[in-house]
């Protein structure tokens, strides 16, 4: 998939991984890999700035921990970035029926 097909759904992607348990980096990039078919792999350098964004924009918390020995951080929905999935969902509806409606067959 085009990266330029991803401008804008990223970040609604994330939050919609991390909906139903926290996950750390690698964790969430597997999981959009998984949920996607296979079709996103998508780099740390465009997942770990998103999360970062995300966080400081008060949608993610995250906390620190051990595992194997290294340090992750794992991140989790915090309630604004649950009403802000909830919200991206419906403008997702609304765009996919405009753009399958134009796209559709005649």
């Amino acid at each position: 998939m085009k990266a330029d097909a991803l401008r804008g759904h990223l970040d609604s992607m994330i939050l919609a991984v991390l909906e139903n348990e926290p996950r750390h980096g690698y964790a969430i990039i597997e999981a959009l890999s998984v949920r996607s078919g296979g079709a996103l792999d998508l780099p740390t350098g465009t997942v770990y700035p998103a999360l970062r964004r995300l966080e400081a924009a008060g949608y993610l918390d995250s906390t620190w921990s051990d595992a194997s020995g290294r340090r992750r951080r794992t991140y989790q929905l915090s309630r604004s970035g649950r009403k802000v999935l909830a919200a991206k969902r419906e403008e997702w509806a609304t765009f996919a029926k405009v753009v399958g409606g134009v796209l559709g067959e005649a």
